[in-house]
């Protein structure tokens, strides 16, 4: 979709889901969820801080 790739792609790299979850592992998308609470405010959760439970 002409996103920029934001890791070095290596040969055992065959299609874009691959370099996806690569960019994953390495925590490097910038990616925020907005999460809105009952009070009408809102908490933004970048997806790093949802990943690190992941590596433990």
């Amino acid at each position: 979709m002409g996103a920029p790739i934001l890791v070095e792609v290596k040969e055992n790299m065959k299609s874009p889901v691959d370099i996806a979850l690569e960019e994953l592992k390495r925590g490097v998308l910038p990616i925020t969820i907005r999460r809105t609470l009952p009070d009408g405010t809102y908490q933004d959760i970048p997806l790093k801080w949802l990943l690190e439970g992941e590596k433990e």
